[in-house]
């Protein structure tokens, strides 16, 4: 448990970094100091882009900076990255990895039984299909996840690719996508909340309300949601009242910039090593 104190640290240290870091983007003006960025910052992505085109159309109109992860070599992924790139919003590719159920991915997968030559050759494909692109996430992948050297591959391609950042959009609690991420260079940052695993409107906002009360802990956090009815409709009445409750809605590179000021340490091992048994005599 971290004590309190260095959060309040945590939170400053936050605050005076997204303050320059936003003037430098253009987002506030340069002469605004830190004490006037003090309010805890989000991010939202809304996943799974690119199949239907009306719920799309409606998760790119969503108020302010909202991230929208578009699925590769899907019917309107160009026409939503489109859309989206023309209403300043950052465009990410939502990549899709092999998940421990084996559930469906779709075009443009990433498998464990891959080789190193067939993961590289389908993540240069699939991110030269989203136009615009400034990151990648992932779709699935609780198991790719896990293993180190399948997603050392792709992060190797995605740092040649250049100008990526990566979320982790943290499907399995064993996920080591966000370290491997930053031992291949690739600027990363972790998902906090799944906006709509209860596909409701009372459970997206609770979930969007923990979503705060995370970021007012720690300074910053990342939602994910999907192009759902109930989560649309929470995020089109919550996010507009966001300023009264003191919360600012921020891109996803601004929240990567601040999570490389608080690195995420490495899992524990799932496979411990054993007690080292005493010495005779000890």
């Amino acid at each position: 448990m971290i004590p309190r104190d260095a959060w309040r640290q945590r939170r400053r240290t936050a605050a005076a970094l997204l303050s320059a870091l936003l003037a430098v983007c253009g987002f506030l003006p340069r002469a605004v100091s830190a004490a006037a960025v003090r309010h805890p910052v989000i991010a939202i992505i809304i996943d799974d882009l690119g199949n239907t085109l009306e719920e799309d159309r409606r998760a790119v109109d969503l108020p302010g900076p909202v991230a929208c992860a578009i699925l590769p070599h899907t019917p309107f992924a160009v026409r939503i990255a489109d859309l989206a790139h023309a209403r300043g919003k950052e465009v990410l590719l939502h990549l899709p990895m092999q998940a421990i159920d084996d559930a469906p991915l779709g075009p443009g997968g990433i498998t464990l039984d891959m080789t190193r030559r067939q993961i590289q050759d389908t993540v240069r494909d699939d991110v030269a299909s989203i136009p615009y692109r400034v990151g990648v996430n992932n779709h699935e992948g609780s198991l790719i996840s896990m293993h180190p050297g399948d997603l050392a591959w792709v992060m190797q391609t995605l740092h040649h690719i250049g100008h990526l950042f990566y979320i982790d959009s943290y499907t399995t609690a064993d996920s080591i996508a966000y370290q491997i991420a930053l031992e291949n260079g690739v600027p990363a940052a972790r998902r906090d909340v799944f906006l709509d695993d209860v596909n409701t409107p009372r459970a997206v906002r609770f979930q969007f309300n923990r979503l705060l009360d995370i970021a007012r802990d720690k300074g910053f956090a990342i939602a994910i949601g999907h192009p759902r009815p109930a989560t649309l409709s929470v995020l089109e009445a919550e996010l507009p009242r966001l300023a009264a409750r003191h919360v600012a809605l921020v891109p996803l590179a601004a929240i990567v910039k601040l999570q490389q000021r608080h690195p995420i340490p490495w899992p524990q091992s799932i496979y411990p090593l054993p007690a080292a048994a005493p010495k005779p005599g000890a």
